[in-house]
Order: C-alpha cells, then sequence, then structure tokens
C-alpha cells in the first residue's frame, strides 16, 4: 500500500503544516503552480516527490517537471496534468490523451476549487486537491491525502489548512 499527499497551487508559499500532514506518507505529489524551486526541494526532503509544472511556474520548473506525468503507482495508471479541467468540462489540452486512454486516477491543479470526481464515462477517479499557498481567490488552503493498495484508490481525506489571511511565509519569489 501506498500512501499520497496531494497538493497544488503553493505559489511560492511553505507551510510548516505540509510536513506534519505529510510525515505519515510514501509520496506527495504536486498538481502544478509549485512557485519555486526551494518549495519543490523541501517537499523532495520530506518524501519522494512526483510533480508537474503549472502555467505560473519559471523556467527552472520546466525543466525540472514536465506538463503531464503518466505513471503508475501500484496498480494504478495516474495521469497528472495542472491544467486539466473535470469530469463533463476537460481542458482541450488533455482531452483527446483522457479518451484515447483513460487512465484510472486523474489529477489536476489550476482552478483552486478542491473537487473529487468520479468519471463514470472514462471509468476515472478525478482529484484536484484544491490550492495550499495563499495566492488566489480561494477562502480555505486544502490538501488531500489517500491510499493506492493493489488496483484500490482509498482513505482519502481532505484536509483544510487555514483560511489565506494570515502571513505568508514566501520562498524563492522571483
Amino acid at each position: 500500500m501506498t500512501r499520497i499527499g496531494l497538493l497544488s497551487d503553493t505559489h511560492s508559499y511553505w507551510d510548516d503544516k505540509y510536513e506534519k500532514y505529510f510525515s505519515e506518507c510514501d509520496e506527495i505529489w504536486h498538481a502544478g503552480d509549485i512557485g519555486s524551486v526551494e518549495v519543490a526541494d523541501r517537499l523532495a526532503e520530506l518524501k519522494p516527490l512526483r510533480a508537474v509544472y503549472g502555467n505560473c511556474d519559471g523556467g527552472d520548473l520546466r525543466y525540472r517537471f514536465s506538463e503531464k506525468y503518466r505513471f503508475k503507482c501500484e496498480e494504478v495508471d495516474v495521469l497528472m496534468k495542472h491544467i486539466g479541467g473535470y469530469p463533463g468540462c476537460y481542458d482541450p489540452s488533455v482531452r483527446a490523451s483522457l479518451f484515447a486512454r483513460p487512465p484510472r486516477l486523474f489529477i489536476s491543479g489550476h482552478s483552486h476549487i478542491l473537487k473529487v470526481l468520479y468519471d463514470k464515462t472514462l471509468g476515472c477517479l478525478h482529484i484536484n486537491p484544491g490550492a495550499a499557498g495563499q495566492q488566489g481567490f480561494h477562502k480555505v488552503r486544502t490538501l488531500v491525502r489517500f491510499s493506492i493498495d493493489g488496483t484500490e484508490i482509498k482513505d482519502l481525506e481532505v484536509i483544510e489548512l487555514g483560511d489565506t489571511l494570515r502571513p505568508a511565509m514566501y520562498l524563492g519569489l522571483r
């Protein structure tokens, strides 16, 4: 069994709560708009990091991570892309890939809106963990934890990190 900590849209913001909530995880997945190499490095120091770059990420992060990332975790085929949309409204940049060869799990970010939806047409679970950073219109910062056990995706938890009005600790702002 693999325990996953999933976040997105940190936009260079570091919260020590990431460390607290991901301590029990085996891997951390970041669905883009990381914001700085420093945030990526700190996450990677905690646990192995899988990530994609987002539309706000600079060349340093685009060099390190890809726009789309398809991989297997246990027996689950996973596709991760920052701008991906959601069931019934997939982004054109990923729609053809999803319908040609649907993954079992599709991870996206970008919207800053937490969504966990099952796409019956594709037989695919979609997770957008919302936004863990402070930049954006969201009122509550969120992340998600879940487990993959063989072919099963289970034990999903939504974690609220607090509102976006606290003083920020930004790392590596350009």
